[in-house]
Formats: C-alpha cells, structure tokens, sequence
C-alpha cells in the first residue's frame, strides 16, 4: 500500500508530535556511512530535513561545516541540543532558504521519501556548487532477523509502504550524474522504553489517536519480553547510501 501525496505530507508534519520518542529512540548512522557520503575532508554540508540532529552529530563530529534545514519547530529544539551554535535554519526542501552554491554537500537522512521530488531537486542543484553533490541515507529495519519481521507483522503491518528508491528520481531528473549506492550494517541497542518510542516515533503510529495507539503499543511490550536478553533487544538495520554530483 503505497502514500497519497496527502497522506504522506501528514505523516511528515505527525513528527512534530513525537519529536521527543525520536530523539529517544532513532538510532544514528555508521561512521564508515557518512564518511561515504559526505567524504572525510571538512567541507560544506546542508543536512536537509535534519529531524532531531541524528546524522548532524555525525557530520559535525567529523568536522563538517553544517547548516541544518528543518520544517519543524519541534525538531529544532533538538537540534539545537544536539550541537551548540549548529547553523539552523527553518526551512523545506522544497524552498531552501540558502544562497545559490552555498553547498559542497546536500545530504537528506531518512527524509527524502518527503520530499516533493521534482521542485526538492532542483533546489537542491541549485544550492550545490559545481562538483557538489547529493547523498541521501536510510536505516532500513533488517527483518531477515526473525523478531524484526514479528514487530513489522505484529505492531507496524498499517504502515503501509513508503517508497525509498532515490536512484530514479535522482537520475531522471537530468540534473545530476548516475547515482552510486551502498550499503552499511548497523545495529541499535535498545531497552523497553527505548523500543516502545521507537514504534511511537514511525509517522504511522505518530497520526493515530491515543485509543488507537494503545494497542500497538501493547503488543510492541509483549515483542520485546519475548526477545530481551538482560533488558536489551539488538535491532539490526541495513543503512543504504546513495550519492550522485551535480551535473
């Protein structure tokens, strides 16, 4: 079951609610990862759609000069926590509020998917300096992990499908080079608390009612008293990186 763009543009707003069970429960990305995408020579990188400042850390951590563009009040307040005197700016991909190749790096972490594709790229392009380029990431939940696949069944099977495919609009818009692509394993260590914001962070449980949510909730408790070992569940993600130059 695929997102109308109604739909998927409520869902991106439903974070705002949930900002707090976010910044709690996502996990971060692998070094090795955005060292991939973003190279390891401090350069100049737009974090695009930044959440709560998951990949900002990351990227300020290895020296990148970072402005962080971010719809959500909610989400800057985190962000700001996440890295004092971070550049923030309020802003959408759709608009971005930054000068014409101000960027060596666009990078957009579990936010792309959002975006209205046609108008983000081409701000994005624009944004870019010559040589620039785009990189976009997600952790995807590794289900061959079987209590993995039992939480997508059991607690998330209404969320329906969001479409992660960055190479075809990317490539189709003719305003970057072909995209390259990778992936990276990363696993989360996680406590009830913790796994239970988790579930209440995803956009589909984030637009349900507290009646609604109640049982969802109900059922991720029972998942993790099943797989806990010593009060912990390990979740295993796959992180897939895509990059691609400005023409």
């Amino acid at each position: 079951m695929s997102l109308g763009r109604e739909e998927r543009r409520s869902r991106a707003t439903s974070f705002g609610d949930v900002a707090d069970a976010y910044e709690r429960s996502r996990p971060g990305y692998p070094d090795d990862a955005v060292r991939w995408l973003v190279g390891a020579e401090p350069l100049d990188v737009v974090d695009l759609g930044a959440g709560t400042g998951k990949l900002t850390r990351s990227l300020v951590a290895l020296g990148h000069r970072v402005t962080a563009v971010e719809p959500l009040p909610e989400m800057i307040a985190h962000l700001r926590d996440a890295a004092p005197g971070l550049l923030v700016v309020q802003g959408g991909a759709e608009a971005i509020p930054l000068a014409d190749e101000s960027a060596d790096v666009v990078v957009a972490a579990q936010a792309f998917h959002w975006f209205d594709h046609g108008p983000a790229l081409s701000e994005i392009a624009r944004v870019l300096r010559p040589g620039g380029r785009i990189a976009l990431v997600w952790n995807i939940r590794d289900e061959r992990e079987p209590w993995v696949a039992q939480l997508r069944k059991e607690a998330l099977a209404s969320e329906g499908f969001v479409k992660r495919d960055a190479a075809t609009p990317v490539n189709q818009s003719g305003l970057f080079q072909e995209v390259e692509r990778t992936e990276f394993p990363h696993t989360q260590r996680l406590d009830r608390e913790e796994l239970v914001d988790l579930v209440l962070s995803r956009s589909y449980c984030a637009v349900l009612s507290p009646e609604e949510r109640a049982p969802v909730l109900d059922h991720v408790q029972r998942i993790f008293e099943e797989h806990e070992i010593a009060g912990i569940v390990e979740l295993p993600y796959v992180t897939q990186c895509f990059r691609a130059p400005r023409r």
